[in-house]
């Protein structure tokens, strides 16, 4: 199995730990979050805590794919984040990512970040209406969601649990995660717009990011709310219907 690594300057030193880390994922750690696609797992490294995403092994052409022809997700996560950073966009600290390969396919990849412990994320601001200052929150998120658009970076899994919200002396800042699927590259009113797609099938929710967001934008707010909820509405559609599907499928596999 051939290993390939690459860790950030301020964690070179702790490289011996890492390797004792990955090595012992499997017994090792505490686990974190949902299980249910890739594994996440808590460290303690040198008096912080560092959080470990382990990549479930791919299918098999995606184990030709990532071999010979795509960057493994451990692998665009490390240096999306690096890039983020760059931009002054707030992510958890990146360390490293690993990833293992055969002569002939891709196998396994583990992206290491420093664990950030947030107030809350996007999701609860679409689940809890009366959560404390959930307006202002929302406005935040939305200026925040803004300057991503600005700056180039078109997030794909914009999506309820991928923002990290923590307030700092009175003030929301946002953090992303769940980064291996991201482009960087100017963003049209079309991207824009679709963007906000899988955020909330709330209309009161799209009404108010489309009024901050149409102030930012300079256009009207018609115009920003139309959009957003045309793409909303057409997620949600492909959505339910995905989900339909699959209760079909188990249906006629039980039987």
């Amino acid at each position: 199995m051939q290993l390939i690594k690459k860790i950030s300057k301020p964690y070179v030193a702790f490289e011996s730990q890492l390797d004792v880390f990955i090595a012992d994922f499997n017994t090792q750690g505490t686990p974190f979050g949902d299980q249910d696609r890739n594994s996440l797992k808590l460290f303690s490294l040198n008096g912080k805590t560092v959080n470990i995403k382990s990549f479930r092994i791919p299918n098999l052409v995606n184990k030709i794919a990532y071999r010979f022809f795509r960057k493994s997700k451990a692998q665009r996560s490390f240096e999306y984040a690096h890039k983020l950073l760059e931009l002054k966009i707030g992510t958890p600290q990146p360390i490293a990512y690993y990833a293992f390969n055969t002569s002939l396919a891709f196998n396994k990849s583990y992206y290491i970040s420093e664990q950030l412990d947030c107030d809350l994320t996007f999701r609860e601001l679409t689940r809890e209406h009366d959560y404390p200052n959930h307006e202002t929150i929302l406005r935040a998120f939305t200026r925040f969601t803004f300057e991503l658009h600005e700056k180039g970076v078109y997030f794909l899994d914009h999506s309820p649990g991928n923002t990290l919200i923590k307030e700092i002396d009175g003030a929301y800042h946002f953090y992303l995660v769940d980064l291996n699927r991201m482009e960087f590259k100017p963003m049209d009113f079309d991207a824009r717009m679709k963007n906000f797609e899988r955020l909330t099938p709330h209309k009161s929710i799209v009404e108010t990011m489309s009024d901050e967001y149409a102030k930012l934008y300079d256009a009207p707010k018609d115009k920003i709310f139309d959009a957003i909820w045309t793409n909303t509405k057409t997620f949600q559609e492909r959505f339910h219907k995905r989900r339909r599907l699959k209760k079909k499928l188990k249906f006629w596999k039980k039987k």
